[in-house]
């Protein structure tokens, strides 16, 4: 995804962000009937979706039909949500397998993603009864192209998006935050492409023997990628909230307050758990609601198995299994050392002792470590034409070779210390 809005020129944003401001003033007005706000929603979704990819946004649309069409041949079925997922994973597999052509199939990855999570959670709702019926042919579409996270992204729910259509009162707060977003999505570029591949040159030269400046290097390249990916996510939120989404109500209080991803919980995590959480908070939520839970009924192991399954097919973004010692460990030395931290109020009779400070930066720096592995192949001096030919397969298995295989060996102990502990 971004190395795809790295290649969009600025028009085309600018554009979009004129078209998701007028979307924002027709869904907040009170005399526009909602079928109308549907309809605009789903024009103004395909017109942005359009000026970043022209003509390959046909398979953008395919998936859409077809994924209605499948609802409407199941609508009286109690199983809305497998027969959507199992389509969604047959699209997936195909445009991954290169069927659909490679360049055009990376460009348009990220919007097929969320095109994807959107259908299937409406599925499951309708499984659930938290949808009473199937959406109409205008509300499906007005759903999955609001222009606010056609191209960007992030996942918002049916029932958000229904809270967007019946509008809401815009404020100098609204444009305030959305702005703020904006902004901090063009520091994070700024980060990524200008000051992060100077960093230690600059900041920390790079001195030591052949290992030091192997993991320097590759701190480097993870700095480097996790900024373009927080620049993807405050960009996301930025055009959501301008389009009049991302926010609560309280009262007569509302608060705009969308969050994609906490840059701070992921560059200092507790544990990789909290990694996985705030690199992406949306995806995350549709993972444990629409995944996790859904696969709860065959064991909760099996349940992460089928969770970390469906993020690698949806996002192609590589992730640790959540330590599962943290538990064990905190049980048996009844401490505050599990991987989220823990609530005022927990029974654990350690909270705050000098020990269990030092475990926890220990599971931190060790989160770090991982990070610092997984990031090492996002090498922003690769060729982007390389990638896109299938090099990223055999750039990883390098990149992490030089590294010996080192968080693979970490995380082998790991579960040997865990069977050992259970």
């Amino acid at each position: 995804m971004f190395n795809f809005i790295m290649h969009c020129s600025v028009c085309n944003n600018n554009r979009l962000l004129v078209i998701t401001f007028l979307s924002a003033s027709c869904f907040a007005s009170s005399g526009v009937v909602s079928t109308v706000k549907h309809v605009v929603s789903a024009l103004a979704g395909m017109f942005g979706l359009f000026l970043f990819f022209e003509q390959h946004m046909q398979w953008i649309l395919l998936l859409t039909a077809l994924c209605y069409f499948i609802l409407l041949l199941c609508r009286n079925s109690s199983s809305h949500g497998l027969f959507v997922s199992g389509v969604v994973l047959i699209y997936i597999l195909t445009g991954e397998l290169h069927l659909i052509d490679t360049v055009t199939w990376h460009k348009i990855r990220g919007s097929q993603m969320v095109v994807a999570m959107k259908a299937i959670s409406v599925a499951f709702d309708l499984d659930r009864g938290a949808l009473s019926s199937l959406p109409s042919p205008t509300e499906f579409l007005g759903y999955i192209f609001f222009v606010g996270t056609a191209v960007f992204g992030p996942w918002i729910s049916f029932s958000s998006y229904k809270n967007v259509i019946e509008g809401t009162k815009l404020s100098w707060l609204w444009l305030h935050t959305s702005s703020g977003s904006l902004v901090k999505s063009q520091i994070c570029l700024l980060i990524s492409t200008c000051i992060a591949p100077y960093l230690f040159p600059w900041f920390i030269p790079i001195h030591g023997n052949s290992v030091t400046k192997k993991w320097l290097h590759a701190y480097e390249n993870a700095v480097s990628f996790h900024f373009s990916n927080y620049f993807v996510g405050h960009l996301s939120e930025g055009t959501s909230m301008l389009a009049g989404g991302g926010f609560t109500e309280d009262k007569d209080n509302t608060r705009w307050d969308m969050k994609v991803v906490k840059p701070l919980s992921v560059e200092i995590p507790r544990s990789m758990v909290m990694v996985v959480t705030c690199w992406n908070i949306p995806m995350s939520r549709w993972l444990k609601t629409y995944v996790f839970k859904n696969a709860m009924k065959l064991g909760t192991f099996p349940a992460i198995l089928v969770t970390y399954t469906a993020s690698a097919l949806l996002f192609v973004d590589p992730s640790y299994f959540p330590f599962l010692h943290f538990h064990r460990l905190a049980s048996i030395f009844s401490a505050c050392i599990l991987s989220r931290p823990c609530a005022s109020d927990c029974t654990h009779q350690h909270k705050k002792d000098y020990w269990v400070i030092l475990l926890n930066l220990v599971f931190s720096l060790l989160a770090i470590f991982h990070l610092t592995y997984l990031g090492s192949m996002f090498d922003p001096g690769v060729d982007e034409q390389e990638v896109e030919e299938d090099f990223t397969a055999i750039h990883t298995i390098q990149r992490w070779s030089e590294l010996n295989w080192a968080s693979h060996w970490v995380v082998f102990a790991s579960w040997v210390f865990y069977c050992l502990i259970k």
